[in-house]
């Protein structure tokens, strides 16, 4: 594993969010939206999302504005990178295919919006910010840089938690009681072990 070899794998994840982001979004948008929390602190994180997990890492690769947070290359942390990036990729992957047409990316109800509590869903209720979790992991362990490295995990966390407070209060005032015993039995980011 080299630098540049780690460096592909972090662009792979990206055009494999981008391939299945995309379609996904043309899809949803065929489904009318009958409620929202839409704010303009949503689509400010949801922005710096971008900047953490996309551009800042681009602007590192395409030149040496950040080179001064540079650290030594480790091939065995990079190995460890491609793990987290190949889980994100299908986490994410699986999480949109299972949601369907109730996937928004901003916090949105759908016309005829289930509560979806299958596959994935049926042991974590929110796998896609479990699999963005790891790209950030992935990201800061395939990129030797504090600043372009690390960066995708503070913007995810800064996303996660302004954002996931809400979007249980909406699942619970469409859902109610189902929604509740829903999280009963299911935790956040990580499936219960026992």
């Amino acid at each position: 594993m080299t630098p540049t070899i780690a460096a592909c794998i972090w662009a792979i994840g990206v055009i494999a969010w981008l391939a299945i982001r995309i379609p996904r979004r043309r899809k949803a948008k065929r489904t009318k939206v009958v409620a929202d929390q839409v704010t303009l602190t949503e689509r400010t994180t949801l922005g710096l999302c971008i900047v953490g997990l996309v551009i800042v890492p681009i602007i590192y690769l395409t030149s040496d504005i950040l080179d001064y947070a540079n650290y030594n290359f480790s091939p065995w942390v990079a190995l460890l990178g491609t793990v987290a990036m190949a889980v994100f990729v299908a986490l994410f992957y699986l999480s949109h295919k299972q949601l369907d047409k109730n996937w928004s990316v901003t916090l949105e109800v759908r016309e005829d919006h289930k509560l979806v509590d299958h596959g994935l869903y049926a042991h974590i209720r929110h796998p896609m910010y479990t699999s963005f979790w790891l790209w950030g992991i992935a990201q800061a362990l395939l990129i030797p840089n504090w600043v372009a490295g690390f960066s995708g995990v503070v913007a995810v966390a800064i996303l996660y938690f302004s954002r996931i407070g809400n979007e249980e209060a909406m699942m619970r005032q469409e859902f109610g009681k189902d929604y509740d015993a829903y999280c009963k039995r299911t935790k956040r980011l990580v499936p219960k072990l026992f």
